[in-house]
């Protein structure tokens, strides 16, 4: 049995873009996840917070932390993830 998954790869969707542009963006991305796997690359914590299920917290490229979405952003385990959630350093 073959199974396919569907997915879309997206590296910093809404950099640059008018506030008007990049909700019409974010709510096709909460339209499209119930059929695709999305993947989803930014820089923008409100943004993550609002539309993922599942982060992974990237430093220098190593994985510092990852989990659902509201356990990393309410109870990080890791101190950098709490250092840069908290803005003390990006």
């Amino acid at each position: 049995r073959r199974v396919l998954f569907r997915s879309i790869l997206a590296d910093e969707p809404t950099s640059a873009l008018d506030p008007i542009s990049s909700q019409y963006i974010e709510q096709k991305f909460l339209e499209l996840k119930n059929d695709y796997t999305i993947v989803l690359v930014t820089h923008i914590l409100r943004q993550a917070r609002r539309i993922a299920d599942y982060v992974v917290f990237m430093y220098l490229g190593e994985v510092i932390e990852q989990g659902d979405v509201h356990e990393i952003f309410e109870n990080p385990k890791m101190e950098k993830t709490k250092l840069y959630l908290g803005g003390t350093f990006n």
